[in-house]
């Protein structure tokens, strides 16, 4: 069982993952959605690690 910080950090996840979705991976348009500000998603997406499916040759 995980701790509730590792919990908080994949419920965020999922999250910005979801907005990235709706969004069409815009990460103006995500920040947005979320609350946050561009910079503030560019810096989770690097920590999480996200990247668009299928979208092998680019750091997201």
């Amino acid at each position: 069982m995980g701790s509730l910080k590792d919990k908080i950090n994949e419920i965020e996840k999922e999250e910005i993952v979801k907005a990235l979705k709706e969004c069409n991976w815009v990460m103006a348009k995500a920040a947005r959605k979320l609350g946050i500000t561009e910079r503030m998603i560019g810096y989770k997406i690097k920590k999480y690690g996200i990247r668009k499916e299928g979208d092998n040759n680019s750091e997201r």
